[in-house]
């Protein structure tokens, strides 16, 4: 029988999953366009575009958590196939209700195996993060110009 936080925690991401698309389908695109004004101000607390290009960008690492009130999307551990020993983490923070490049935030954590079955942490290289904000802010500028475009 799983322990209680294993059960507990497969369930919040039953519950989690749904609702992140829900409120997806708010956030744009032409078949939903008119949710899209529907929808009030204050239904999702941070940009829609912002929240959207980075479930989008993150989307081959598992989800974790996210929060589209408190703009907040942490992922669980990827481990690239192509480097069994290594693994990545990350967590972003959409601090702002407009489409800014200051109003992300990436943190992204790094372990590697000790060949023991265990992780120890690793330093990620410094520009990392700062590429994945990158992407994150093209791929929202790109939903958003599509929006424009009808």
């Amino acid at each position: 029988m799983p322990s209680d936080h294993a059960w507990v925690s497969r369930v919040s991401r039953a519950l989690i999953v749904p609702l992140c698309l829900f409120s997806l389908a708010a956030c744009g695109g032409k078949s939903n366009h008119h949710l899209a004004n529907a929808t009030p101000a204050g239904a999702i607390g941070v940009n829609g575009y912002l929240w959207r290009a980075t479930l989008d960008t993150l989307a081959f690492m598992p989800l974790q958590s996210a929060d589209p009130y408190g703009g907040v999307v942490i992922t669980d551990w990827y481990i690239n196939p192509e480097k069994p020993n290594e693994r990545f983490k990350a967590t972003v923070y959409i601090l702002d209700s407009r489409l800014r490049a200051d109003g992300l935030n990436v943190t992204v954590f790094k372990q590697v195996s000790d060949g023991n079955g265990g992780w120890a942490p690793a330093p990620t290289a410094d520009q990392t993060s700062t590429d994945i904000e990158n992407a994150i802010l093209t791929r929202a500028r790109q939903l958003r110009l599509s929006n424009l475009r009808g």
